[in-house]
């Protein structure tokens, strides 16, 4: 008996010690500690919701490189004339490494050369897209920052369209000047292949140049009848975003390296109904390219292992109740009658699903406040807050959906009249 006892003691130990060493081992990987990235700033991030999962120095301003190319590639499929080609100045000509080497004079189809600049990154082909686009590099930048505002970026200022690190002085309202340099921080980087993949109503051409392997063309020549034709040139332009091999969901990516900003990465991987965003600023210098894949991909496993898609419509908010009010002192149909009033919700699209990890909890909150006549259709009258573990993460307002007029002495001798004739 004596020796049964201590073999089942013993074996409740070796399963307490193994359970401790499983939970530890399991809590190891469900964390990542600054210090095993190489990048100096780092962003994962959940594209459904934008909300950050995990960020390592990731509000830092810093040179972001090539990864420029997707807000230029994205802005051109909006905004680009695709039915004129390309006619090549000698600025895009002269751009430094990596080009394609398209000659002043040329032309090209403005669909070719975006293959050109998101498969193989070539300067000169951006710079060519952006003067056919806007103009100029400087309208061109322009619209960039300009669409980067709209997007949600806090920090973001391009100089360039091929990403090549640049500075320039700007004139603020004061009067005063300022020196300004190209770069964006990893949340922004992360915020525009948001953009890219999941708003932009040109997502899917998006997602169809930058998953390309491989595509080839010819420079353009316009023959006598006006049409064009394939010229002399002929080019190949193959992916260079190893990441799409790399792991299995892989979406789309785009690499940048300047000696200024190091390696760079911006990139996206898609499970299921679960899509998350990476990007890498200064992801280590030459010698050191494979850090951006190692990051990429522990990065990536970190979302996939430890958080889970949760949706508001789990809370079960009742909606008739709270799009419903009651105004005190308001004109209703009889005297001594409550006026009710339906309020709107805004933004209108719904709540985007959300990512957590084990502990979170997604809550809400309703806030209203007592109305008294006068009001006015469109004023907000209350919100709904989303928490994440009670933190503030979304707001919803309540707007009026009608004007409410206040009770005066007109309206009651209408309506006593209306009482006495009764």
């Amino acid at each position: 008996m004596r020796k049964t006892f201590y073999r089942i003691a013993a074996l409740s130990l070796f399963l307490v010690i193994l359970t401790s060493r499983l939970n530890a081992f399991a809590e190891e990987m469900n964390t990542i500690e600054e210090s095993s990235l190489h990048a100096a700033s780092a962003v994962l991030m959940d594209a459904s919701s934008g909300r950050i999962l995990y960020e390592k120095n990731g509000q830092e301003f810093m040179a972001n490189a090539s990864t420029t190319k997707i807000l230029t590639c994205i802005l051109t499929l909006e905004e680009g004339d695709f039915d004129k080609p390309v006619q090549v100045s000698a600025y895009a000509a002269s751009m430094p490494d990596v080009q394609l080497n398209i000659r002043e004079g040329e032309q090209y189809l403005l669909e070719d050369l975006l293959y050109s600049l998101m498969l193989e990154s070539h300067n000169d082909s951006a710079v060519a897209i952006a003067e056919h686009v806007a103009g100029s590099c400087q309208e061109f930048s322009r619209k960039m920052n300009e669409r980067a505002k709209e997007i949600g970026c806090q920090k973001t200022w391009f100089i360039t369209p091929n990403g090549l690190d640049a500075k320039e002085t700007i004139t603020l309202k004061n009067g005063k000047q300022m020196e300004k340099e190209h770069g964006t921080t990893a949340s922004d980087l992360a915020l525009i292949l948001r953009y890219c993949i999941e708003k932009s109503p040109q997502k899917e051409g998006f997602l169809k140049i930058t998953r390309t392997s491989q595509h080839s063309f010819c420079n353009k020549i316009t023959a006598e009848d006006g049409s064009l034709r394939n010229g002399p040139r002929s080019f190949s332009c193959n992916n260079h975003n190893s990441f799409l091999q790399m792991m299995e969901g892989a979406l789309t990516g785009k690499t940048g390296f300047t000696g200024k900003a190091g390696y760079c990465y911006v990139g996206a991987l898609r499970e299921g109904e679960r899509t998350y965003i990476v990007a890498l600023l200064a992801c280590g210098w030459p010698g050191n390219r494979n850090y951006k894949w190692q990051d990429t991909r522990k990065l990536m496993e970190y979302g996939l292992n430890t958080f889970q898609l949760h949706s508001v419509k789990e809370l079960e908010l009742d909606w008739d109740e709270i799009l419903s009010s009651g105004v005190e002192g308001g004109q209703g149909e009889k005297i001594g009658q409550s006026v009710g009033l339906t309020l709107m919700r805004e933004p209108k699209e719904e709540i985007p699903d959300v990512l957590l990890k084990a502990g979170e909890e997604l809550s809400a909150k309703v806030e209203k406040k007592p109305l008294a006549a006068p009001v006015k259709k469109g004023q907000q009258v209350g919100r709904v807050l989303y928490l994440i573990s009670g933190k503030e993460w979304r707001e919803e307002r309540l707007l009026s959906g009608e004007d409410i007029e206040k009770i005066d002495l007109l309206w009651c001798i209408k309506h006593c009249a209306e009482l006495f004739w009764i």
